[in-house]
């Protein structure tokens, strides 16, 4: 596998995350294709979707100020693009019905709370650039503004449904939500000095509860509030889980690889926080105990100063690749849940998005 830049091997970082093999989109600094499909294929729902947020924040207003709504207008907003292209597949391009909209302004509240209480959880004054609601407002406050976006979503999802089909999308949504809590709980349980086969299961466990199934969660979604049948929900679901898997390791490589400008946050806090993420797990035992990226992760001070001579070390090795490589193993294995479904425009976006998670650049 290609090996970053800062290697002895000489490969640049851009080629390990270039992409390969035959009918591979080129991404690469594609940086804009969630914005271009929103304005083109999503163009009539997008309007929609955000008259619909608007008005499932009234009733909170009060209680919030600029820090949570810039958490709602930046970022890609991956989740309910994923939700509309899945009604999209099933429905076609007359209207979708309302509650497919109402169920994209649900999942993308659901997810930002998940986002401030990831704050809370990690001490972290950023988030995507700007201070987190955590660093804005305290604790305190950030724990409740982070519950009453999951209150809301919940009530969103329940108003949104208009049969009996669609109660089990309601306990869907419970579930995900408490897998992605003990997703969060794992993740902090977790020794890293744990042997490397127990840390790569708990790794691809904690990811799976953590962000795959609300990916899941959306393609899954998708297709039942647009009427389709559960085949192809569950279809759905399945490759928006193994997107969502790709996007974790993708963001655990970019926590290494990334300039503190282009990432939003600090460069390497996952070492930092002795987080055990695929390719530091992966790194630690191709460096051998001894070394001190090894030692930090299991618990040794970190020096002053000697954080980036890590990270390139970490960047440097086979690791690095590997993950990679599994992460677009996973986009890859996506493609094959579209395979059933009709050739279209919006099938066309959901594999692009699948490429586009492993194949941008960092």
């Amino acid at each position: 596998m290609a090996h970053p830049s800062g290697s002895s091997r000489g490969v640049p970082l851009t080629a390990v995350l270039a992409p390969a093999g035959p009918g591979a989109c080129d991404h690469q600094g594609d940086r804009d294709l969630p914005v271009r499909i929103w304005s083109e294929l999503l163009a009539e729902d997008r309007p929609r979707y955000q008259r619909r947020l608007a008005e499932a924040l009234g009733p909170q207003e009060e209680y919030l100020t600029d820090t949570e709504h810039q958490l709602y207008r930046a970022g890609k907003q991956l989740r309910p693009l994923l939700l509309l292209l899945a009604a999209r597949l099933v429905h076609g391009p007359s209207e979708l019905p309302e509650k497919a909209v109402d169920g994209a302004v649900s999942l993308e509240m659901l997810h930002v709370a998940t986002l401030i209480h990831d704050d809370i959880v990690d001490d972290s004054l950023l988030r995507r650039g700007l201070p987190s609601v955590n660093a804005a407002r305290g604790g305190a406050t950030a724990v409740l503004v982070g519950d009453l976006q999951f209150v809301q979503a919940i009530r969103g999802f329940v108003e949104a449904i208009d049969h009996t089909r669609d109660m089990d999308l309601v306990k869907l949504v419970l579930d995900t939500a408490f897998r992605v809590c003990c997703g969060e709980l794992d993740e902090l349980a977790t020794d890293p000095a744990a042997p490397t086969d127990e840390l790569v299961a708990r790794y691809w466990r904690t990811i799976e509860r953590k962000t795959a199934v609300l990916l899941g969660l959306a393609c899954e979604a998708g297709a039942a509030l647009a009427g389709g049948r559960t085949s192809e929900s569950r279809r759905l679901g399945f490759y928006g889980r193994r997107v969502g898997r790709a996007f974790q390791i993708m963001d655990d490589l970019f926590d290494l690889a990334r300039a503190d400008a282009a990432a939003g946050k600090p460069r390497g806090m996952d070492l930092v926080q002795r987080r055990p993420s695929l390719p530091l797990v992966l790194a630690a035992e191709e460096l051998g105990p001894a070394h001190r990226v090894t030692r930090v992760l299991r618990g040794a001070r970190l020096d002053e100063g000697e954080l980036p001579d890590l990270l390139d070390e970490i960047c440097a090795t086979a690791a690095f690749g590997r993950s990679w490589a599994l992460a677009r193993e996973q986009a890859l294995d996506a493609l094959e849940y579209l395979r059933p479904f009709p050739a279209s425009c919006y099938r066309g976006a959901l594999r692009d998005l699948a490429l586009y998670v492993v194949d941008r650049a960092p």
